[in-house]
């Protein structure tokens, strides 16, 4: 494959994440809103450019009050700062089909350099004669290096709230013509 313009088939992709609730257990939510631009070849990520937006808005944790909370200024603050951003500065090839992509993650207002773990999944062509391309990423973000430091002790010891978010994306990428 050649380096090309890609975008983001949302209807076939996520941005999921888990944190840490009690010490004990994980809470689960996912990003609705979002949007991204890549120039890449697919089999060689090494000169790609990726860039994506978050709408904090469309967090969804499956509980109205704590996605409210969420939005709200003791964590994202969705008013202020209603999108959260990556731009890639960097990637390296890890193996095959594999790379550590480093880029600027700005939350809050605060950007902070950040690798994420990405996989060329693999590409084809759809029954319409479109290419595709998926990929998948992981990595983990310490919370309170963006500004997101809301916490509650417990009476056990411990904070109700974990620092470590851990980050999952799935991407199916559509080549614009």
């Amino acid at each position: 494959m050649s380096k090309a313009n890609w975008v983001v088939d949302a209807s076939h992709s996520s941005i999921d994440f888990s944190v840490k609730h009690m010490m004990i257990a994980k809470v689960k939510g996912t990003f609705h809103g979002f949007e991204a631009s890549i120039e890449a070849d697919p089999s060689d990520l090494t000169s790609a450019s990726i860039s994506f937006s978050v709408a904090i808005d469309s967090i969804d944790t499956r509980n109205g009050d704590r996605d409210g909370h969420l939005k709200s200024a003791d964590f994202f603050d969705a008013a202020s700062h209603p999108n959260m951003t990556f731009r890639s500065t960097g990637i390296v090839k890890t193996g095959e089909g594999e790379y550590d992509v480093v880029g600027d993650l700005t939350i809050r207002g605060i950007t902070r350099s950040e690798t994420f773990e990405v996989a060329y999944e693999g590409g084809g062509k759809d029954p319409w004669g479109n290419e595709r391309a998926g990929f998948s990423a992981k990595g983990s973000i310490s919370r309170a290096e963006f500004g997101l430091t809301w916490n509650a002790a417990l009476e056990t010891g411990g904070v109700l709230v974990g620092d470590e978010v851990k980050i999952s994306i799935e991407l199916e990428a559509l080549k614009q013509a």
